[in-house]
């Protein structure tokens, strides 16, 4: 009965290690269901992996491009970690036997291109980062197959340009990280199907121009960063047309060219109740420099423009208030001199 007992731990213990001896470096946990292949000094993809294997960590090594179906032993993958490797060509179809994937992680490589079929098999996926790469361009067809897409890092890029619809598929997309890379303005259309998206991170790129509608579709959007950027001025209705529950904005860090224009725009946004502009009171003006100190968008610089309103203002008060005046003065002249005349009429009618 003891022997009945302990054979089943020799069993899986003998598992273990024949898993182990078979794929290499890589060590594999059969109950947790997990092969851990980190910097093992591959540079292709291990030749056998325990099938049921649902994490797989190949983080850390030498591979340099993921061929078709690469994966067809190991089918049962919900967490796929590529990070900190040279891959510089992902084939059409690399992942389309991966359909339970939840999380495939490509950061800290080569990639400069994604094909139409990189997201093939991946309408599970539901994070996916892409962070610090050599992305420059996002094409319409990058990800047309990501319907369950939850979390998006394409952060510390060289991204450009963003083509129309490029995230036409995501209507799930809750985070999409876009900072650090060189976008320099937003054009209508970009965000279109992004109506559940909560974060959007612009940070650290040079955005010096949003197009007014741009965010109108971010009806779920609940945090927009576009600290250290490169904008000098905006305009009301391109925050304005964020018809949201909640927004928090964050401006810190860009070049304000600040004017009386500019900051009535930000007066009137402090006062849309919706809208939170988190870090109003550190906007400082580049243009406002010559005393050698930070201005702030809070302070009154447009004390000339003030006092020109001011003067006109107690101008139009003093000519109406003299209009009145001798509108007055002429009216008890006119009553003086009525009064006269009626008096002068009775002393004549009298003295007959």
């Amino acid at each position: 009965m003891h022997l009945l007992f302990v054979l089943p731990l020799v069993l899986e213990v003998q598992s273990i290690s024949m898993s182990h001896n078979s794929t290499y470096d890589c060590t594999c946990h059969l109950v947790l269901k997990i092969a851990n292949c980190t910097s093992s000094n591959f540079t292709h993809l291990p030749a056998a992996l325990p099938p049921f294997t649902e994490q797989l960590d190949l983080s850390l090594n030498y591979l340099s491009a993921i061929r078709p179906r690469a994966f067809h032993s190991t089918r049962r993958l919900r967490v796929l970690l590529l990070n900190d490797n040279v891959i510089g060509a992902l084939a059409d179809g690399a992942f389309s036997l991966l359909e339970g994937l939840l999380r495939l992680d490509l950061s800290r490589n080569r990639i400069s291109f994604l094909s139409e079929g990189f997201s093939q098999g991946l309408s599970s996926l539901r994070d996916l980062s892409l962070a610090e790469n050599r992305l420059s361009s996002l094409d319409s067809s990058c990800f047309v197959h990501f319907d369950a897409l939850q979390r998006l890092n394409l952060s510390h890029n060289a991204i450009e340009t963003i083509k129309m619809r490029a995230f036409g598929s995501m209507s799930t997309l809750r985070q999409l990280q876009l900072n650090s890379n060189n976008l320099t303005f937003l054009k209508n259309g970009i965000f279109s199907m992004l109506r559940n998206l909560e974060v959007l991170n612009l940070h650290h790129n040079q955005i010096h121009y949003l197009d007014v509608g741009v965010l109108s579709p971010l009806t779920s959007l609940a945090l927009l960063d576009l600290t250290n950027n490169n904008l000098s001025t905006i305009q009301f209705k391109t925050f304005l047309s964020l018809n949201t529950y909640s927004t928090h904005i964050m401006l810190q860090g860009n070049p304000w060219n600040c004017d009386c224009d500019l900051q009535r725009v930000f007066r009137k946004l402090c006062n849309v109740k919706r809208l939170f502009l988190d870090d109003y009171d550190n906007l400082t003006c580049m243009n406002l420099d010559e005393s050698h100190r930070n201005y702030t968008m809070k302070e009154e610089f447009c004390i000339a423009e003030m006092v020109t309103v001011l003067v006109i203002t107690i101008t139009v008060v003093i000519t109406v208030v003299a209009a009145i005046v001798m509108a007055e003065k002429k009216r008890k002249k006119k009553n003086r001199e009525k009064h006269w005349t009626e008096v002068g009429e009775a002393s004549c009618a009298s003295q007959d």
